[in-house]
């Protein structure tokens, strides 16, 4: 029996539901308030998002303070409104700030003039997707891919400290 044959594309990729089935890449990422990236997870685009919550949590490269001293607000879309997240974000230490499904199109009803809120991280998203190379996945090795990710994210923490053009 000769050696396993190589697949060209690791496990980080996936069908892209909204695109044919293409394969794809889904971004998890942890924003600070404005919009630099503190903590990022990379999966196929046919994951969920509940399911990439844990993964990208731990990525941070830093320790979080101590979080029975502090209080750590987590703000999330509807895509984690799940009771396993609220439990496992509580018993984390973190407070689970999470729009319920169908909350903000109540709200643009039922208030004149509301707008949906924006949230931070799809400005970050939309910042990541103006580099080209990030936008469409060339690299065949998803640790290539992730590293020119980092990269980008230091450029995108150079511009919000007013260091870089």
């Amino acid at each position: 029996m000769g050696p396993k044959p190589r697949r060209h594309w690791e496990k980080k990729t996936g069908p892209n539901p909204t695109d044919r089935g293409k394969g794809g890449v889904k971004r998890s990422l942890l924003c600070d308030r404005r919009g630099v990236v503190l903590g990022a997870a990379v999966a196929g685009a046919n994951r969920h998002d509940m399911k990439l919550l844990k993964e990208t949590l731990h990525s941070v490269p830093v320790s979080y303070p101590d979080l029975n001293d502090h209080e750590v607000n987590l703000c999330l879309d509807k895509g984690y409104d799940y009771t396993e997240i609220r439990d496992w974000l509580r018993a984390a230490g973190f407070i689970p700030h999470i729009r319920a499904r169908g909350e903000e199109a109540r709200a643009c009803k039922e208030i004149p003039g509301y707008r949906p809120r924006h949230w931070v991280v799809e400005r970050t998203h939309s910042w990541l997707n103006r580099f080209r190379r990030i936008l469409i996945r060339w690299e065949k090795k998803a640790d290539n891919y992730t590293a020119l990710l980092h990269f980008v994210f230091g450029i995108i923490a150079f511009r919000n400290a007013g260091l870089f053009g």
